[in-house]
């Protein structure tokens, strides 16, 4: 896995991005993590020239609406491939056990028989718990609950074939429990939902969620070279990345990014 693909940036009441969800290339294929809030996953998928049928490998991280409700979709559109027999092989989804019986219920209430007669037959769950270790397109994975206090939400790392370590840490906060997770990692995903000397407006805390420079300082403690940033809100959209990389590099001297809707990132070490 050498490149991220980023298909969205912004939290739940974003308006001005695609909630955020990422896609990770290995060779030809994508492994897709969350798909957002509606069918604006199709969207991004499209811009960015990725079929359906170079995924098939979803993670799907919380029941959220802003990360789940788009699974309608790639349900419904990876079914109709299946249908058209231009979709080859299966389609796993990997979540915790209480997601597999939401993601079951919101498409069997939304879309017909003919989508999701696949579940338990081509389009398959796989259940992880803590700690558990996955091989999904030859890189190593490892599933974990980031222990969160709203919802049963899991985060995951990744080593990947290049060797490349990768911490990614679901949409809320790091917690001293991840450790094991974060240690010698070469890039962490985290979340950022506002500027430091903008939350007493948007009020990050109380939605469980960290500025800028908290996951900045985390980053420097934790000695990560790499960090990404997104999940955030978007009143500032057209100024975001110039703003949090502000704030970010002053108390961050690794490499940060702060990327927009559907740029790309490789992946080294």
């Amino acid at each position: 896995m050498d490149k991220l693909i980023v298909l969205g940036t912004g939290n739940a009441q974003a308006i001005h991005c695609y909630n955020t969800c990422f896609a990770l290339r290995e060779g030809e294929e994508y492994f897709l993590v969350d798909a957002g809030g509606g069918n604006g996953i199709l969207t991004a998928l499209d811009k960015k020239n990725i079929a359906l049928e170079q995924i098939h490998h979803i993670f799907v991280t919380h029941a959220h609406n802003d990360h789940i409700l788009g699974m309608v979709w790639m349900v419904r559109m990876i079914a109709t491939s299946m249908n058209k027999g231009k979709y080859e092989g299966n389609l796993t989804i990997y979540c915790h056990k209480e997601l597999e019986d939401t993601i079951k219920t919101l498409v069997k209430l939304t879309v017909g028989k003919k989508f999701y007669k696949h579940f338990d037959e081509r389009i398959l769950f796989n259940i992880v718990g803590d700690g558990d270790n996955r091989e999904i397109m030859g890189n190593a994975f490892t599933f974990f609950d980031i222990q969160s206090t709203k919802e049963k939400q899991f985060g995951c790392r990744i080593e990947t074939k290049e060797g490349v370590k990768i911490a990614f840490m679901g949409d809320e906060p790091y917690r001293p429990a991840m450790k094991s997770y974060t240690e010698g990692a070469d890039w962490m995903f985290h979340e950022a939902f506002c500027l430091y000397d903008q939350r007493d407006i948007f009020k990050p805390y109380e939605k469980h969620h960290s500025t800028v420079k908290d996951a900045c300082e985390l980053a420097k403690e934790l000695e990560i070279p790499n960090m990404i940033l997104w999940h955030t809100e978007d009143k500032c959209i057209d100024e975001r990345k110039e703003k949090y990389m502000a704030e970010g590099t002053a108390v961050y001297d690794g490499n940060l990014y702060v990327p927009d809707d559907l740029e790309e990132i490789m992946l080294t070490k």
